[in-house]
Formats: C-alpha cells, structure tokens, sequence
C-alpha cells in the first residue's frame, strides 16, 4: 500500500478533492481549505443537512458516490475520510495513481494545530458541544480563534474558521484516522490543551472493549503538553489518570467537592440554567443558555481551560449567556403552546437518558415522546440493547426506529427494546417502516407535547416531515 503524503506544501490554488465530504469534520475541512485559497471538490454517498446544506452554501461539488471516474478530474491533492474502504472503487483507483493522498487528522495537524495554542476537546460524548462553547468563549475575549466543529454552532456562520489567530480550538475524535492509518484521529492533532468530558465504551465497529477506548485515549493524554481539563465525576478518567504521572497541569469540574470547579446548584427556568458554581474556593453565579447538567459540565471545561490561560473569570462566564447552542443538539423545529419538537444527535444510551432527563427538567409537566434512529455502527449491535431500556424510562413515550440491518453482526432488535421498555414499567412502540413515524407519534399527541427526535443520521427526514405539519 502506499503511504500517505504530506500536504504542507501545496499551495493556495491547488485543487484538493476530499473522499467522504460530508462526513461532519470532512464537511468542516471543506470549507476551511476554500477559506485558505484551495480549490475544493468531493464525494460522498449520504448527503444530508447539516454538512450538505453547509458545503451548498459554500458552492463546493459533492460528486454522488465512490465511483473511480471522480478522480478523472486528477486533483493536486486528496483527503480521505475514514468512511472510505480500502475496496471502494473510488480508494482503489486512488491506490493504483500516482495522486498525493493523506487523512483528514494528519491534514489538520500538519495545517493549523502544530506550533499553535491548541485546545482539542475531546471525550465519547459532549465534544461538539464543548468545542462550541470554547470557541465562542475565545470569540466573547476577542481571541478570533479559528477552529473546526462537528457541527454547525449557531453563534457563528460554519462550523469552521481558518483565521490565522494562535488559537485554535478543535473536535477531538477517538474514531480511527482512514483505512491505511488505524489509529485515532486527535494521535495527530499536536495536543497542547486537551479536555476529556467523558470516556465510555463506544464504537464497537473498531473497539472491542473500555479497555480498547481506555488505549485510545491514553495515547491523547501521552500527547499532551500543557494541561488537562477532565471530567472529575467520570470513574474510567480517573482510571487512567491513576495509572501514571503526568507533567501536565490537571484541572477537574463535575459535582464531587474534590473538583477545581464544582457544580453546586442548577436552577431551570423557561429561559435556561441559573448555575451556581464552587470555583478556586470562591462562589459564582452565572445564567447559561442551556438546558442539562451535561451541559454546564461542558461549559465548566472551558471556564477551567481559560482561567489557567490567563483569562479574567467574569469575562469567561458572560460568554455563557449568548452561547447560542449547535445544529442537532436541543435544535428547536416547531415551539407552539401546545406542542414543541426539537431534533438531536444523541444516540448512546448514556447520551440518550441524559437528554431525556435534561427535556423533562425543562418541561415537567408535558407529555415526552422520545423518537429513536438506531443508526450509529454502534447501536445497530445488541451491545447496549439493555442499556437503551433504563434511558427511554426518562420518557412518557419512546418510539423505536426499525433498525436498518447492514451485515449479519447487525443484531439490535427495536421490537425487543420497545417489549422491556414496556415490561420495565415504560411505554414504547415501533414500527415495521421508518416513514410511518409523523402518523405515529400524531396519534400520541395529548395536546401538551414535547416531542424528541435522536439520530447521528438524517432520520430519511421523519423528523423534519412532522415538524412541517404545524409550520
């Protein structure tokens, strides 16, 4: 096989074609190369909003499907993304060229992470989020980082900046580089600050075990070089901070009284999260525009990371107030009086309890339905099938996707979750096809609805059919 090229050298005006563009990052990477001079194509099979909307917007091609003639137009460069198979014909034809190639980590390194204030936020949940929140952060103290998100932040334009200010603040992804590089993508980001929200078992597709996610992010914190913000509530953290010293400075935030900030109060109103904090022995009170402990664990992170940088408390905290959220995380559809439906990417069962619970905090007295995609790698196994069941309880309703089997290993089963949601004490239903949910859930409005659509997919657009109804 041949080995992947450098891309430091290329020039502005070069044309750089990306293989699975519309993957979150790969969309981001889009569109910071067209930001920095570069001539921008690619190819993907599921082309879905955000990414797909965001590269429109953009006017950059997306060529439909791996075919080997995409590469006909013999691009200067090419990115692959870590979708693509060493059997795909488009990854053939690339293999068998002379064309110069690397992976999206080793061209983020290589171009805006090495020698920069770097902060990679990273964890098996809650990355995007915190990513979004430190870049607004930086942003509200005139830092202009740039930056690139899983997601599109909604206090900014794109989910990507290429400014050329000495920060940069990035998504940490534990998820495998490409098909020629099987290590995780932030082993190439040049970690100087690095924020760990959270580490669980996930990714089954390419992790076998926690002990497996456990190496993953031991390789992250081997890298890294100033400080560590982590979740001082998170056991399998702990775990592996225990098992060696390192140089770094540590900081933690969480609930427990032994955290360097320390969660003392949540209030929820109609407006967001009165937040009452234990911060370097002293009291602060703050407003955050949000819903969810998870979240004011992800914004204690970034408090944590810019105190140490030098940066005046009560500065950092206004931020918290205009932080505007993400595409797909709490994303509101339709808010009438009588019924609201958001959309979110949850989609681990921790993820899930933990979103549920966040809504009926912010919505007592409403009738919750949770609708879920089993879509991710992960969740199409029966890995978690037991696990999915305590965080649909969370629910007044949980309606089931039908899983959408793509191998033999695929062994979830939403017939079987929706019958122990049902045996627990819950209620839950399914469906034999995806489209028949907007009449489902229609027919379990009670007049005072929250309605919850979870997938990392496009749902084939379910969610955004029943929001139009009361458009």
């Amino acid at each position: 096989m041949r080995e992947a090229s450098s891309i430091s050298n290329l020039k502005p005006g070069a044309h750089v074609h990306l293989m699975g563009i519309c993957g979150t990052a790969m969309g981001s990477l889009a569109g910071i190369l067209q930001e920095k001079g570069f001539k921008v194509t690619g190819s993907d099979e599921n082309v879905y909003p955000p990414m797909s909307t965001q590269l429109e917007k953009l006017g950059i091609k997306i060529m439909k499907g791996f075919q080997a003639s995409n590469l006909d137009i013999k691009p200067d460069f090419v990115v692959v993304g870590n979708v693509m198979t060493a059997k795909m014909d488009e990854t053939k034809a690339l293999m068998e060229s002379d064309l110069k190639f690397s992976s999206l980590p080793q061209v983020l390194g290589e171009l805006f992470l090495k020698d920069r204030e770097n902060v990679v936020c990273s964890g098996t949940h809650g990355k995007t989020t915190t990513t979004s929140m430190m870049t607004w952060a930086l942003e509200s103290l005139g830092q202009e980082p740039g930056y690139l998100i899983g997601g599109v932040p909604a206090n900014f334009s794109y989910s990507f900046s290429g400014r050329d200010s000495n920060w940069f603040a990035i998504e940490g992804d534990e998820y495998d580089t490409a098909f020629f590089d099987k290590v995780p993508k932030f082993k190439h980001y040049y970690p100087k600050n690095t924020v760990l929200t959270s580490v669980e078992f996930d990714h089954i597709d390419i992790y076998d075990d926690l002990e497996q996610v456990k190496d993953a992010f031991r390789i992250l914190l081997e890298r890294t070089t100033d400080m560590l913000v982590y979740n001082g509530d998170d056991e399998n953290i702990q775990d592996l901070l225990a098992e060696q010293r390192y140089a770094f400075e540590k900081r933690s935030y969480g609930k427990s009284k032994d955290c360097f900030a320390q969660i003392i109060k949540e209030e929820v109103n109609e407006k967001g999260t009165e937040v009452h904090i234990s911060f370097k022995g002293e009291d602060f009170r703050f407003f955050g525009n949000w819903y969810g402990t998870y979240n004011t664990m992800n914004f204690l992170a970034v408090l944590c990371t810019l105190d140490y940088k030098g940066f005046e408390v009560s500065e950092i905290l206004k931020s918290a107030a205009t932080f505007k959220g993400v595409a797909r995380r709490q994303q509101c559809l339709v808010d009438k009086e009588n019924i609201k439906v958001f959309e979110d990417f949850a989609h681990h069962p921790s993820a899930v309890k933990l979103t549920l619970e966040a809504f009926k905090a912010r919505f007592p007295k409403a009738n919750l339905i949770g609708i879920f995609e089993p879509r991710s790698a992960t969740s199409r196994k029966s890995v978690f099938q037991k696990d999915y069941v305590k965080s649909f309880l969370k629910a007044d309703l949980a309606i089931i996707a039908p899983v959408k089997k793509k191998s033999e290993e695929d062994t979830f089963s939403s017939k079987v979750l929706v019958d122990d949601i049902n045996s627990a004490g819950g209620s839950a239903k399914t469906t034999d096809q995806t489209l028949n949910i907007p009449n489902l859930v229609a027919s379990n409005l009670s007049g005072n609805d929250v309605v919850i659509f979870m997938s990392n997919g496009g749902f084939e657009g379910v969610h955004l059919d029943f929001a139009a109804k009361f458009k």
